[in-house]
């Protein structure tokens, strides 16, 4: 559209001209016409034809991002402030609590709402309420926020990086340090020196318990790892070995739970708990993910349908699904709760006598005197998470498995036998690198084969383990038994009343009760006087030496097994693999006469 003028004579209107002149000069007049206004209209149009330019994101003011859950931006005489952070977790949403205040203003003024900063239609309300309450323009709110949104993803997108930098991060070593490793692993005794170099890290007593846990966490890098349990009784330090032991562990490598959620494992990446040693306090804490963890230690993976939203907002099925293998090691001092899941582990029970306790007492007092050493301690632990790193993931044969058995005694023998024989391979890969890597001549598979040494040490180690398994007392109810006998041989009694022994032993009633109970229908101890209402019973233990009965049949399996395996090598009868399969030195540095000594030297 144009507007244009029509220039008239000096003196003349267009009433004048009409009277003189014909209407044709009316045609000329409208030919001469001038355009007035058309460029100021023209560009009228352009500007608003033009795109809207997005908002300047500059600022001027002083954004605080050095606490995550207190984010502050100040800008002129403005303060925002988000409570509690932001979410790392779901990129495609930015739930904030959010509040604005004039620095100088009264506490009326200020504005607090919990959104989403994504909800176009939640912050434009924030920020006209903001403006109105606070007496400020809404172009200065929306400058503000769209310079604070901006600066909160990128923040955001830079710490989730990191995270997941950390999460991959590997333990890295030296050449130097991996070979002190490599040569440690090499040279003889390696079990003994281990066991010794443990101690000397800080765990007092504990000896054989202590190396068992050890293996066990070490088989976190095998394909089937062990899982552990340890038993104790409440006040006696249940969890100090475990979080002893897992000092010489890489902190990469562990997962700590105290409390945790129902759902929470499911919703960790994929493989995030790959060959994770898993560290559960006490059991009683994790007692929502006690299913959860028992599909995870026998199918070594979780897996869970739930149901999401899709790109146009419908609901549908979505899978989720974590990969292990972990090892997963806990404590309790409930046996029979949580059987289930005893069931798929390895139990030790803590020793909680008087001598360990004074041991570990007085290993206190050194260390508040200053008399120990706490820098060779420390050497001591990043040498052994030194070698946990040089170990690598060798499969494991056991030629002689096929004459492997179990003591008859054991309980629930199908596990108990899938047990032994794992913690067999457990010492050999422990052993990989003074063992020859051998090749499948059909597979082509390296692999390394387990030796009569490795199943002898492996019996002593899990005598007692399978001792308990075969026992049909609980821990604590064995400990209390045994304790009876040599309270009563002491004093020179063949009956006792359980006041008599409440008083001896400092022990609850209920305690007592529950213990007389199990003893008495299980026929260790049998009423032979008293009564309930007056002196109450008298009770008599039922046989002395069933106990040691019981361990000498089971040594005695395991070492009959044993000496028949060692007789049939001597006499080559033993088949190892069928076929000889190529021998190759994957150590370069492979010494058997390099002997280290202590790792912390």
């Amino acid at each position: 559209m144009i507007i244009s003028a029509v220039q008239m004579p000096q003196n003349e209107d267009i009433n004048s001209i009409l009277d003189g002149h014909s209407p044709d000069v009316l045609i000329e007049l409208l030919k001469n016409r001038v355009n007035t206004i058309e460029e100021k209209l023209s560009f009228s149009i352009e500007e608003k034809n033009k795109q809207p330019e997005k908002p300047e994101t500059t600022s001027t003011g002083k954004l605080d991002l050095s606490n995550p859950q207190l984010i502050t931006y100040i800008n002129h005489n403005i303060r925002y402030r988000l409570l509690g952070g932001i979410s790392l977790t779901h990129l495609d949403r930015m739930r904030a609590t959010l509040q604005i205040n004039l620095i100088n203003g009264t506490p009326l003024q200020s504005v607090r709402h919990t959104f989403d900063l994504y909800h176009s239609e939640h912050l434009h309300k924030f920020m006209r309420t903001a403006a109105d309450q606070l007496q400020v323009s809404l172009p200065r709110i929306q400058h503000d926020m769209a310079y604070l949104i901006e600066k909160l993803e990128n923040d955001r997108l830079a710490r989730t990086a990191s995270n997941k930098r950390e999460e991959n991060t590997k333990r890295e070593i030296t050449e130097k340090q991996r070979k002190q490793a490599i040569d440690y692993l090499s040279a003889p005794d390696l079990l003994k020196r281990t066991c010794e170099d443990i101690g000397r890290s800080g765990v007092i007593g504990e000896k054989t318990n202590r190396l068992v846990m050890y293996i066990c966490f070490t088989s976190r890098l095998r394909a089937m790892p062990l899982h552990i349990i340890s038993f104790g009784a409440s006040g006696t330090g249940k969890t100090y070995l475990q979080e002893k032991v897992a000092q010489l562990i890489p902190d990469e490598d562990i997962l700590e739970i105290t409390m945790i959620s129902d759902n929470a494992l499911y919703y960790v990446e994929k493989d995030a708990l790959k060959h994770k040693l898993i560290l559960i306090e006490d059991l009683e804490g994790a007692e929502n993910v006690l299913l959860t963890l028992r599909e995870l230690m026998s199918k070594l993976r979780i897996s869970k349908q739930v149901t999401i939203k899709d790109a146009n907002g419908k609901m549908k099925a979505g899978y989720l699904q974590v990969e292990g293998p972990v090892c997963v090691a806990s404590t309790t001092t409930k046996e029979k709760i949580y059987e289930d899941n005893a069931n798929r582990s390895l139990l030790i029970y803590r020793d909680g006598s008087e001598q360990q306790q004074e041991a570990i007492m007085d290993y206190q007092r050194h260390l508040s005197a200053g008399l120990i050493n706490e820098q060779q301690q420390n050497n001591i632990k990043e040498y052994f998470k030194d070698m946990q790193t040089v170990l690598r993931p060798l499969p494991v044969r056991n030629p002689y498995a096929p004459k492997l058995k179990i003591p008859p005694q054991v309980f629930k023998p199908l596990r108990s036998n899938a047990h032994y024989l794992q913690f067999i391979e457990c010492i050999t890969f422990y052993h990989q690198y003074q063992r020859p890597i051998k090749t499948c001549p059909i597979t082509k598979q390296q692999f390394i084969e387990t030796t009569l040494e490795d199943i002898a040490y492996a019996n002593r180690l899990l005598r007692d383990v399978l001792l308990a398994k075969a026992d049909e007392l609980s821990g604590a109810c064995r400990r209390f038994l045994e304790k009876l006998k040599k309270h009563l041989k002491q004093e020179g009694q063949s009956t006792f009343f359980a006041k008599q022994i409440r008083l001896a032993f400092k022990m609850s009633y209920p305690t007592l009760k529950r213990h007389l109970y199990t003893l008495n229908e299980n026929s260790y101890i049998k009423i032979v006087g008293g009564d309930r209402f007056k002196k109450g019973y008298q009770y008599q233990i039922t046989s002395e030496k069933e106990y040691e009965a019981l361990k000498n049949n089971v040594k005695n399996a395991l070492d009959r097994v044993f000496e028949n395996i060692k007789n049939q090598k001597n006499s080559g009868s033993v088949d190892h693999s069928g076929s000889k399969p190529k021998v190759s030195h994957l150590n370069p540095h492979h010494n058997n006469d390099t002997a280290s000594g202590s790792s912390g030297s």
